[in-house]
């Protein structure tokens, strides 16, 4: 083998591949943090394979498909989206290049345009030196899995026969040339896409946003990080609406904290927010995106607190949902009988760590809550099935990160997040009509008040403590590679524990009874009696009381994006002594099948 195969190899192993996105550390030096912009020629061998690859699957249907490129701003970035460029020519592909660009704004546009597909590239929240790619159809959404599987086998078959290309530098430049224009029209799409989403393709919702802040000023805030943020439509997208807004960080590559969009991340905005309020009371509310620009988490003004706050992100998903299924009422798209019955068929679709939260508040409206494994792929399309199904399903999303996507976008975007309590707050109760949060107060029973606040807004969700998945109890480091394996160990301990341990778990929480769900792709399966069906996916513990009715999970999961495994505890009420434990607990079950399994490994040797 040579040195060339060898460094091939290696960047293979270290290649993590998944609907989602394929992800590794780009960064020529091979620190994760790395701000080095410059690749090695394994890297490169990888990057050219993959955009082959994806031009195979889109000449299924178009001989010469146009694809749209674009890119966070990652330091490698530049130099990734030159050489897929150059493949993509080589290929005979017409490219539209859009420098950097959002995602949801990539995914408005090649939508809108009439392009082929989509290539992003992106590691999303993944540290700097972190860099991928992100394959898209011409509806703008991801590949699904099992498409993703198809591209996936493609690329491990030609990998180690594909070499750099060489194309007319001519053809090259003029991509670049071109490059203004595609970007002034990605971000006037996206723009017009991102009002029409908000409305719901209803004027008047729009119309009494805007009339509401002319009476009563609003501000927001907006820590972008050095994200693809910083060049899309999000300050004229605000100013279109008459709210005030200030950011921080605003220049493209100027990465100045951790890019995850959640915990210690927010602190920068959460002080700018205090800032600004100070300045000026009418700003209220703050959003920190990740680099790119697809998913974000908030804070608030609590004017009980006397202070700015972050809001987890578990918490900025349910209110995002509280926000658009009353809107659905408020549009009259969801309406009840005599009886309080709802005549339509409504739905959430969410992730598995998603916080049974969401449940009580779907419950209220009359709405189901659909649930998959972790990924954006598996929640836009179960609910693409469901809505051909006949269901009306307005927002999903993954509540675990607070990524809220709502319906027609097929990505999650910070925008609509924002949005959504923006309605909250502007669209007030008047003469004749309830406003939203008139409504949910009305189908939740919490006390309503026409001089409300988020805070009391935030107050009114259903209390649960959810462990977050970023903190450090969230993250275990598993020596096991076969997750059935483990997964099979795990029940096997879970089993004698839960006997040792259920007359205190009923004395002292009420809980009777649980039952095991697994979660593959699009597919929940309840009540399995073999965790190991789970496979790769999740697997969640649901506790019961004496009713039959959950008020606990734990759930687990290897992420197919980052080399980590988590694990997450749900629990409602404000008993955060019984999430430390269950947390410790679902830790140390963990940890004795994953001994277990290496014990058994290494005794067979």
């Amino acid at each position: 083998m040579t040195e060339k195969e060898k460094q091939l190899t290696c960047a293979l192993d270290k290649l993590i591949l998944s609907p989602s996105g394929w992800r590794t550390v780009f960064a020529l030096d091979g620190d994760e943090e790395s701000h080095d912009p410059h690749l090695s020629y394994a890297h490169q061998l990888i990057v050219s394979c993959a955009a082959y690859v994806f031009v195979d699957y889109l000449a299924q249907k178009t001989a010469k498909p146009i694809i749209v490129v674009g890119r966070d701003t990652r330091p490698t970035g530049t130099l990734i989206a030159d050489l897929i460029i150059r493949t993509l020519l080589a290929a005979g592909c017409t490219v539209r290049y859009a420098g950097i660009v959002a995602a949801p704004e990539i995914m408005a546009y090649t939508k809108l345009s009439g392009a082929d597909g989509f290539l992003y590239i992106s590691a999303s929240h993944n540290p700097v030196g972190h860099n991928g790619l992100k394959f898209g159809q011409g509806d703008g959404g991801v590949l699904t899995g099992s498409k993703s599987a198809l591209l996936i086998e493609q690329f491990l078959q030609r990998i180690r026969m594909v070499s750099i290309p060489v194309v007319n530098e001519l053809s090259v430049q003029t991509v670049y040339a071109q490059e203004a224009t595609i970007k002034k029209e990605a971000l006037e799409f996206y723009r017009r896409f991102t009002e029409q989403l908000i409305s719901d393709g209803n004027e008047a919702v729009l119309q009494t946003i805007k009339n509401s802040i002319r009476t009563q000023a609003l501000g927001i805030v907006a820590d972008l990080n050095g994200s693809a943020r910083t060049l899309s439509i999000d300050r004229m997208f605000f100013a279109d609406l008459g709210i005030h807004y200030r950011s921080i960080h605003d220049k493209p590559g100027n990465i100045a904290h951790r890019i995850v969009p959640e915990g210690e991340s927010l602190e920068p905005a959460r002080q700018l927010l205090e800032q600004c309020h100070q300045e000026d009371p009418a700003f209220v509310l703050g959003y920190t995106p990740d680099c790119d620009g697809d998913r974000g988490n908030l804070v608030i003004w609590d004017k009980t607190l006397k202070t700015a706050r972050i809001l987890e992100a578990q918490e900025v998903f349910a209110l995002a949902c509280v926000a658009e299924l009353a809107h659905l009422v408020w549009t009259e798209q969801l309406q009840y009988d005599n009886c309080g019955t709802a005549q339509q068929k409504v739905a959430v679709v969410v992730n598995d760590p998603t916080s049974l939260r969401i449940e009580r508040i779907a419950a209220y409206f009359g709405a189901t809550v659909f649930r998959v494994e972790v990924g954006e792929a598996n929640v836009v399309e179960r609910a693409k099935i469901l809505r051909q199904e006949g269901w009306i399903i307005r927002i999903l999303g993954e509540g675990s990160a607070g990524g809220t996507i709502t319906h027609p976008a097929a990505v999650r975007d910070p925008l609509d997040t924002v949005a959504a309590l923006v309605k909250l707050l502007t669209i007030r109760s008047t003469a004749g009509k309830e406003g939203l949060f008139e409504l949910w107060c009305k189908k939740s029973g919490y006390p309503y008040h026409a001089d409300f606040s988020l805070a009391d807004i935030t107050a009114s969700l259903p209390v649960f403590v959810t462990t977050g998945s970023y903190t450090p109890q969230a993250l275990l480091d598993i020596v096991t590679t076969d997750q059935v394996l483990l997964k099979r160990r795990y029940q096997a301990i879970f089993l004698q524990e839960w006997e040792r341990r259920k007359a205190e778990l009923e004395s002292k929480y009420a809980i009777t009874g649980w039952t095991a769900l697994a979660y593959t792709g699009q597919t929940e399966q309840v009540g399995i009696s073999d965790f190991g069906v789970a496979g790769n996916g999740g697997l969640k513990l649901l506790f019961t009381n004496k009713s039959g009715y959950p008020v606990a999970s734990m759930w687990m999961r290897g992420s197919k994006t980052e080399p980590v495994f988590r694990i997450m505890v749900d629990i409602e009420g404000k008993r955060h002594e019984m999430e430390q434990d269950f947390i410790v607990w679902q830790r140390a079950l963990i940890h004795q099948a994953d001994q277990a399994v290496s014990c058994d490994s290494a005794c067979r040797f």
